[in-house]
């Protein structure tokens, strides 16, 4: 199981907040910012938290990617 925060990090541009400006908004720990840049699984809570600050829906920020597995 995998998830991509694209749709977090466009969201941001559209509404001109910086990485810097949601973390401090939604207070998530630095570690948590490198996480969610690397689409490393993140608790739900902090997800709650960046919803919160960007007024938005868990499927605007985040999305569930297929894992591809190797059939050889």
């Amino acid at each position: 199981m995998a998830q991509c925060y694209n749709r977090m990090w466009k969201l941001l541009i559209d509404k001109k907040m910086s990485k810097a400006d949601l973390r401090k908004a939604a207070d998530i720990a630095p570690n948590t910012m490198t996480k969610l840049s690397r689409d490393e699984a993140v608790n739900l809570a902090i997800l709650g938290k960046i919803c919160s600050v960007l007024d938005c829906d868990f499927g605007d920020i985040m999305e569930y990617v297929k894992d591809e597995e190797n059939h050889d």
